[in-house]
């Protein structure tokens, strides 16, 4: 698998500089360096949100700026990108990261718990505001972000969750007690039974739900 995974590297798009930058920063200054999207699957973002096309997107979890930074690659002119932050120590490399890739001006970063930040950005207008949503963030929450967001989704919008194979502890029998497991397991059962969407699960690093709001 790790020889595919390089063959598949190898194959694909090189990242760019500022991701080159926000990669080594991440390295250097986090603890958690791991929790990067890595360059194949920031190169997959970027090309997802071009085909997808939108207007207004939402990440939930922004960690380093990463993910970010591909999404905001992808953005049509005009398009605007709000990403929702839990720590504020990572603001300045964020907001630095941002800067060398250029696209400060179509990212709002939003500091604070992403479920009251969402009751915020849902409170500014009835009608929903995003054709895309990216959660990656705490996965013992991933049903209540889904719940919060899914009528801030337009009809034919998507909503993509990382890390949905958990280093594969989601297929295991019995199922790991963690919490983690336990929330990401739980939330690919809701979404394959949710009638309001269809949605496919790719073995994209580890795992991306893309789901799409019918309608």
């Amino acid at each position: 698998m790790e020889e595919i995974d390089r063959y598949i590297a190898a194959h694909s798009s090189a990242q760019t500089e500022a991701l080159s930058w926000i990669e080594r920063q991440t390295n250097i200054r986090t603890n958690h360096a791991r929790m990067l999207s890595g360059a194949v699957q920031g190169r997959f973002l970027t090309m997802l949100t071009r085909m997808i096309n939108p207007d207004a997107a939402l990440e939930i979890g922004t960690f380093t700026g990463y993910s970010a930074v591909c999404i905001a690659y992808g953005l049509k002119d005009g398009g605007h990108l709000d990403t929702l932050e839990i720590n504020d120590e990572l603001e300045d490399l964020i907001m630095e990261g941002f800067g060398k890739a250029g696209v400060q001006e179509k990212i709002s970063l939003h500091i604070g718990d992403a479920k009251q930040t969402l009751g915020t950005l849902k409170a500014r207008d009835g009608k929903p505001l995003y054709d895309m949503v990216y959660i990656d963030a705490n996965k013992r929450e991933y049903c209540q972000y889904y719940e919060i967001v899914f009528d801030m989704v337009r009809p034919g919008g998507y909503i993509l969750a990382d890390n949905v194979l958990w280093s594969g502890k989601v297929c295991l029998d019995p199922l790991p007690q963690d919490k983690q497991t336990a929330g990401i397991a739980r939330f690919n059962d809701m979404v394959v039974n949710d009638p309001r969407v269809e949605s496919v699960i790719l073995p994209v690093r580890d795992g991306l739900n893309i789901i799409r709001k019918l309608g």
